[in-house]
């Protein structure tokens, strides 16, 4: 039996993956907003590291716990993009022995690919296009077993939200400059959209998304996951979720409370990729990247 530990920092939120792969014993998500203002001021604010080192201390009470023999801590666009990421490595290894790896956009997008195919119970036709939506960062990913061209861009629903939508809910011109900016984004992109036969969504900004489109009661992993929804069903709850004042999406059931300020950059951004591509279905999987670390060290 080798029990694994997989955690995943990223610019929303912090994971925790522990288990005897495939099982999975613990699965653990915190809203930590690591990234809060990086985008603006490049660094790490004293307050969001303030949140994420109380995260990582409940992490390391359950890594403790389940008897771990492998620890992979792998953090990615807040922490790349920012000039005290030291001050975040020392207090990572100060509390669980091991230092975070800040991964690069590649090391990423296969991560991410890996986490998401690897959990379908029918493989999509090829080439598949893997759409990770991060706080920091969108991944584009396509490929068949293993990614054959991948990108990551300085798009995600933090960064964007705090970049430009301002009011609430965001004004037409809020949202017109949001899409320009991933407009700009996907044209720089050397990976197309439209190459792929399939798309496979991963991660919270798309399957809280996807929550809307089914119409949960509650966030429900095990109902979202392996979903596939139709396209236009996608972009009509995005246009919904966008033109909601927050106070209206915390009082959507399914809404995490710290997702529910940002989702508006995110879903824009879903919602940008998908008109690129000429699929009519969008899969969902709640395997992602925190599921890819943890496959790479189990």
């Amino acid at each position: 039996m080798t029990t694994v530990a997989a955690v995943d920092c990223g610019t929303n939120t912090i994971k925790l993956l522990i288990g005897d792969l495939p099982d999975v014993a613990v699965r653990e998500m915190r809203m930590v907003r690591l990234g809060e203002g990086v985008d603006r001021t490049g660094r790490l604010g004293d307050e969001a590291l303030a949140r994420a080192f109380a995260a990582i201390d409940e992490y390391a009470a359950l890594i403790a716990e389940h008897d771990v023999s492998r620890l992979r801590f792998c953090a990615t666009s807040a922490t790349r993009d920012s000039a005290n990421a030291q001050d975040f490595s020392d207090g990572v290894l100060a509390r669980l022995g091991v230092r975070p790896e800040v991964l690069s956009g590649d090391e990423e997008a296969a991560l991410a690919f890996a986490g998401a195919v690897r959990n379908l119970a029918t493989r999509p036709p090829a080439p598949v296009l893997v759409v990770d939506i991060g706080g920091g960062s969108t991944e584009l990913i396509l490929g068949d077993t293993e990614p054959t061209a991948a990108e990551s861009m300085d798009i995600g629903s933090v960064r964007l939200h705090e970049r430009h939508l301002h009011s609430d809910p965001p004004t037409a011109a809020e949202v017109a400059a949001c899409v320009a900016d991933i407009d700009a984004a996907l044209d720089a992109c050397a990976v197309s959209p439209g190459d792929a036969a399939a798309v496979v969504g991963i991660a919270g900004t798309v399957t809280t998304v996807a929550a809307g489109v089914l119409g949960l009661p509650a966030y429900a992993r095990e109902a979202i996951d392996q979903q596939v929804l139709d396209v236009e069903a996608v972009h009509a709850t995005v246009e919904r979720l966008v033109t909601m004042p927050v106070s209206e999406r915390l009082a959507l059931p399914f809404m995490h409370p710290g997702r529910a300020d940002v989702i508006d950059a995110g879903a824009l951004i879903l919602s940008r990729v998908l008109r690129r591509t000429s699929v009519p279905t969008l899969l969902v999987s709640e395997s992602d990247i925190l599921d890819g670390i943890a496959w790479s060290v189990a």
